[in-house]
C-alpha cells in the first residue's frame, strides 16, 4: 500500500489547515479568500446558496463525510511526511522567529506583523464513518479505539486526541470520525526547518494554549474527549441541563442529556491546547541550537485576540492610518493581508458564539470606540448550544457590516465560504502594505496587554 499524501489526510477545513494556508499567504504579501482553496472549489460551495435549507445541510455533511479518510488507510499515514508537506508552504527564507505551537487565529496577525512563519503542533484527520448517531458517545469512542489503533502504531511521535463534539459539529460526525494528531516531537522536518530559516540567534516562538478537557484514556497516546470549546459548557456535555435538553428536543432526539464515556483524566483540548511534550522538545532544541525561546502562554484562544487587536490599532496610528475601523473575524474565516490592505483592526473569535461575544464586549468596554465595524460569521449549520446570531452581535457592535454572509440562512450560510474574501477585496479604500515589519519586542507589549486583561473583573 503507497503512504497516505498528506494533502489528502490533513482537513481542509480546519483551523490549524486553514492557518497554515493563510499564514503563509501573508508572508507573501497575498490575500486568503475562499480558505486559500481554488476557484472552482469555491464555485461549488457558492452554487449551495441555491439549495432549499435541509437539502444545504445535507450535502454539507455529506461532502465533508467524502472528504474522510478511509479507515483501512490510516495506517499508511506517516507524519514526518506531513510535517514535510507543512514546511512546504513557507517561503525560504531566514525569518528572525519561528512560531511553533497551538493554532490562534489572533496569532496569525501577530506572526503576519512580525513576519515570521508558524508550525502547528496539531493537524485534523477526519475518517469516514457513515451514519453515525453524534449523540452516542460510546460508540464514537469505540469506533475511534479501532480505527486509529493503525495510525498510533504507526507513527509513536504523535498523540491521538479524538474528539466528538454532537452540538457544534453535529453535521459532520454523521459521517465522519475527528482524530487530531499532536506532536510529542519537533521531528527532522521542523529540525531542518528551524536550522535552515532562522537567522543565527534567532528566537522560537512557543505559543502555548493552556486549555483542557476532561477526556478518558483509551490507550497510552489516544484520548477520547466528548464535546468542545464553543457555545456549551464542559458540565452541559458531561452532566445536561435545559439547554442540552432544549438542544436535544429541537433535534427529535428521546432523551434529555448526553450520556458520554466517563472522564477519568485532563488533557490539552484537541483543537487549542498545547501538549507539555513538545514544548520541552522545542526547549532541548533550542538550547542545542543556541536559539532563545519566548514562549507565549494563553489560558484559552480568543484570548490573545483583544491584546493584538490593540497592537494593530498603535500600528496603524504609527503609519498615520485610521484606527477606528474594525474587522471581527470567525474561526476559519479570516484574512491577515486583507485587513492590513483596508486598515482594518483584526478581532478574532473562536466562533460565533455567546462566550466570544462576551469576550468581545469586555475588550471593546476597555478600549476607545470604532467608527467603521463589519464581521465575518462562521456557518456550522446548526442552531447550536450558545450560538450567538447577527442581532446579537449587534447589540454590542452597533451598525455592522457582514462581509459575505447572508443572514437569513445562517447559520447555514455556507456560500459565506466562498463569498467573504470578494466581499474583502471590495472593502476601501485599499492602502499599500507596510514596508517594515513589527519588531519582537512588542511581545513585552503582548505580555501585558495578556496580564491587564486578566486582571479587569469578569475576566
Amino acid at each position: 500500500m503507497t503512504v497516505l499524501r498528506p494533502d489528502r489526510a490533513v482537513a481542509a477545513f480546519d483551523s490549524a489547515s486553514a492557518m497554515l494556508r493563510s499564514t503563509a499567504a501573508a508572508l507573501q504579501g497575498q490575500d486568503f479568500p475562499h480558505l486559500g482553496r481554488g476557484r472552482v472549489s469555491a464555485a461549488a460551495v457558492r452554487s449551495s446558496a441555491l439549495l432549499p435549507g435541509p437539502v444545504r445541510r445535507a450535502a454539507y455533511s455529506l461532502a465533508g463525510g467524502a472528504g474522510g479518510v478511509p479507515a483501512d488507510r490510516l495506517g499508511d499515514l506517516d507524519v514526518e511526511k506531513v510535517a514535510g508537506w507543512v514546511v512546504s508552504h513557507r517561503p525560504r527564507r531566514r525569518y528572525p522567529a519561528v512560531a511553533i505551537g497551538s493554532s490562534n487565529g489572533a496569532a496569525v496577525h501577530l506572526y503576519t506583523a512580525l513576519g515570521i512563519p508558524w508550525l502547528p503542533q496539531t493537524l485534523l484527520v477526519t475518517v469516514r464513518h457513515a451514519r453515525a448517531d453524534p449523540d452516542d458517545g460510546h460508540g464514537a469512542l469505540e469506533y475511534g479505539a479501532r480505527v486509529a489503533a493503525p495510525l498510533s502504531a504507526a507513527n509513536p511521535q504523535v498523540t491521538v486526541h479524538h474528539m466528538h463534539d454532537p452540538n457544534q459539529d453535529r453535521l459532520m460526525v454523521r459521517w465522519m470520525t475527528y482524530l487530531r494528531l499532536k506532536r510529542l516531537t519537533l521531528g527532522a522536518a521542523y529540525e531542518r526547518f528551524l536550522t535552515d530559516h532562522l537567522v543565527p540567534g534567532g528566537t522560537v516562538l512557543l505559543v502555548s494554549d493552556r486549555s483542557s478537557w476532561p477526556v478518558t484514556r483509551v490507550a497510552e497516546r489516544q484520548v477520547f474527549q466528548f464535546g468542545a470549546r464553543g457555545g456549551a459548557t464542559v458540565e452541559e456535555y458531561l452532566s445536561g441541563g435545559p439547554r442540552v435538553r432544549a438542544f436535544l428536543s429541537r433535534h427529535g432526539v428521546a432523551r434529555d442529556w448526553w450520556d458520554p464515556p466517563a472522564p477519568d483524566t485532563e488533557a490539552p483540548e484537541a483543537e487549542w491546547g498545547l501538549a507539555p511534550q513538545l514544548a520541552d522538545d522545542v526547549r532541548r532544541w533550542a538550547a542545542a541550537a543556541g536559539h532563545p525561546v519566548r514562549e507565549l502562554v494563553l489560558d484559552e484562544p480568543d484570548e490573545l485576540s483583544g491584546p493584538v487587536a490593540d497592537l494593530y490599532r498603535r500600528w496603524y496610528a504609527e503609519r498615520g492610518l485610521p484606527t477606528d475601523r474594525l474587522l471581527v473575524e470567525s474561526f476559519v474565516l479570516h484574512d491577515p493581508v486583507a485587513a492590513l490592505r483596508s486598515a482594518r483592526v483584526p478581532y478574532w473569535t473562536l466562533f460565533p458564539v455567546r462566550p466570544s461575544l462576551d469576550r468581545l464586549c469586555s475588550h471593546l468596554a476597555a478600549t476607545d470606540p470604532y467608527r467603521d465595524t463589519a464581521q465575518l460569521l462562521f456557518s456550522h449549520g446548526i442552531d447550536s448550544i450558545g450560538l450567538a446570531r447577527p442581532d446579537d452581535w449587534r447589540e454590542v457592535l452597533g451598525p455592522v457590516q457582514l462581509f459575505g454572509a447572508d443572514e437569513r440562512r445562517f447559520p447555514a450560510d455556507f456560500p459565506a465560504f466562498a463569498r467573504y474574501g470578494p466581499a474583502l477585496r471590495r472593502d476601501r479604500p485599499h492602502r499599500p502594505l507596510p514596508d517594515e515589519h513589527l519588531p519582537l519586542s512588542v511581545l513585552d507589549d503582548v505580555d501585558a496587554a495578556l496580564t491587564a486583561a486578566r486582571r479587569r473583573p469578569g475576566s
